[in-house]
């Protein structure tokens, strides 16, 4: 699994502190979003050319690690 702790960044100054991709304003549920459309990594990194295939795994190995830790009461 990709380590996203170096990729994955939360600054409270940028996206109102949601997890972005460190160097952009692109956060983490904007990679979800579009993969959950349909749309593919190469058309994401078509569209978004300052984005790297390593960076949207990153933001999926975040993803999982945030589903893993959430506990139902």
């Amino acid at each position: 699994m990709t380590d996203y702790r170096q990729i994955i960044t939360i600054d409270p100054d940028i996206r109102f502190g949601k997890p972005c991709i460190q160097g952009t304003r692109i956060s983490v549920y904007d990679v979800l979003s579009w993969l959950a459309s349909g749309m593919s990594t190469s058309e994401i990194l078509q569209d978004y050319p300052e984005l790297t295939a390593h960076q949207i795994q990153a933001c999926l190995a975040y993803a999982a690690d945030r589903e893993h830790k959430i506990r139902v009461a």
